[in-house]
């Protein structure tokens, strides 16, 4: 077996092996290492295992140095999951004793691996996020039938609204919706050149669905496409959201969409636990599934604690909400690129 690097000509080869792989996901395709690269400058190391010829497992890493939020080696930032993957036991230590060394000449804080299920019992986690997916069922009025009693009379009023969406392959006016919502929140935005390069390194597999009232854009979800699955990862409204039920009618328009494209499963995204985010994909019928976020303190004695429900953040995030949307737009990419 020979560990080796990822080249750019072997890219297709990774992809087809994730692709295969059962536990293979969206954030394990390499183009999210361009994705990484370019959009926020974070080195990437792409570990996979050859054996006879053919890929047995793989490994992205990406290394986030802040003098804020520390320094981490991870698998993968800004993913639910894309932890090792492997079909070799004797391939996924080699994996592992690779990372662990990286760490350590990296002279990281911590190396967290991302998984769906516990891999790594020795290692240290905090149960911080659930995950949300379930089926989708057959056409438009089935999908509505399977959304839970008061969340289906929710959406039922929203397609009274005088709500339209649309489908596009384009950043705005996303960005800008997201941009408000999340400042709204008290929680910094992603750059723009961010969303730009998901939208051009997978162009057939990311789409944006934006819902206007009277003309105006009033919410908008950039969603992922992987394996008949799909993945609603960014999305927000504005303030008059609430009221037009737009976020609501988003979503279910979302899942009729993403029916019609051949999906079968609606991933509703991960959520911290206990969070507002949380309830409200309970309230459609998803049941949290937990998230396993393995980490090997190097440097650290510790887990880190980057979570808007820690205490020491809740003045930043007050000023921040009274931040105008350009000054946020602004300073929040600067801040955003290292909470991975």
């Amino acid at each position: 077996m020979q560990l080796k690097l990822l080249q750019p000509q072997d890219s297709a080869r990774w992809d087809a092996f994730v692709s295969q792989h059962s536990a293979g996901s969206f954030f394990h395709l390499s183009g999210w290492r361009k994705v990484i690269q370019d959009a926020y400058q974070h080195t990437c190391w792409y570990y996979y295992v050859e054996s006879q010829g053919q890929i047995v497992a793989v490994l992205p890493l990406a290394q986030i140095k802040s003098w804020l939020f520390g320094n981490k080696l991870i698998s993968l930032p800004f993913a639910v999951s894309a932890g090792l993957l492997s079909e070799n036991e004797q391939a996924s230590q080699l994996l592992l004793t690779h990372a662990q060394k990286l760490a350590r000449d990296l002279k990281v804080d911590s190396l967290e691996l991302r998984h769906r299920e516990l891999k790594l019992p020795h290692w240290q986690s905090r149960h911080s996020h659930d995950n949300f997916c379930k089926s989708l069922a057959d056409d438009s009025d089935a999908i509505l039938a399977a959304i839970k009693k008061k969340q289906r009379a929710v959406v039922r009023q929203s397609l009274k609204n005088d709500l339209t969406f649309s489908i596009e392959d384009k950043v705005e006016p996303f960005f800008t919706i997201y941009s408000e919502s999340v400042r709204n929140l008290g929680t910094p935005v992603f750059p723009k050149k961010y969303f730009q390069t998901l939208l051009q390194v997978f162009p057939n597999q990311v789409d944006v669905l934006t819902v206007y009232h009277q003309g105006e854009a009033v919410s908008s979800v950039m969603s992922f496409y992987f394996k008949q699955q799909v993945l609603p990862f960014y999305g927000g409204g504005k303030r008059q959201a609430r009221g037009l039920k737009s976020n609501d009618f988003m979503y279910y328009q979302l899942m009729c969409h993403a029916r019609r494209r051949g999906m079968l499963e609606f991933d509703f995204g991960r959520s911290k636990v206990a969070s507002g985010a949380h309830a409200y994909k309970k309230h459609w019928g998803f049941e949290p599934q937990p998230l396993f976020y393995e980490n090997d303190l190097v440097a650290s004695d510790e887990l880190a604690n980057i979570n808007p429900n820690n205490p020491k953040y809740k003045f930043f995030i007050k000023v921040w909400q009274k931040l105008p949307l350009a000054v946020s737009q602004v300073v929040g990419p600067i801040l955003a690129k290292d909470l991975g």
